[in-house]
């Protein structure tokens, strides 16, 4: 079965609904956003993985001040692996409180289960060169 309309839309507002969560810092609510499983992968960034919603709660908390006061995303592109599981690409901008910005590239992996579309794994590219290095 193919990714319907509806799909598509709910699965990029799933999306959207990241940086408005992160933004206002309504941390609670982070199961609308992700599986309970879900790794987030900010090795990019001289991270470890993180795993589970609890441990990127955390990370959130432990960055402070230093988190963006603005996520933004842009460029989503939905491809089908299976039934109920989509890979989401998608572009992402932060602004600091300095007012500088940088982007990432979001790879998602986005699973359907009983209470809708959730991530089950992100991971986070920094986008630190044009034309990604070539």
């Amino acid at each position: 079965m193919a990714l319907n309309a509806d799909d598509r839309t709910a699965v990029t507002e799933l999306l959207s609904l990241h940086g408005h969560l992160f933004d206002a810092g309504e941390l609670d609510r982070l199961d609308e956003l992700f599986t309970d499983d879900v790794v987030y992968d900010v090795t990019d960034f001289g991270q470890e993985p993180l795993a589970g919603i609890a441990a990127i709660r955390e990370a959130t908390l432990a960055l402070g001040a230093a988190n963006p006061v603005a996520h933004h995303i842009t460029n989503v592109v939905l491809t089908e692996i299976t039934s109920g599981q989509v890979r989401a690409l998608s572009k992402g901008l932060g602004v600091h409180t300095d007012g500088t910005c940088g982007s990432v590239t979001y790879d998602d992996t986005v699973v359907r289960g009983r209470d809708g579309w959730r991530i089950s794994r992100r991971r986070v590219i920094a986008r630190r060169v044009p034309l990604g290095g070539a």
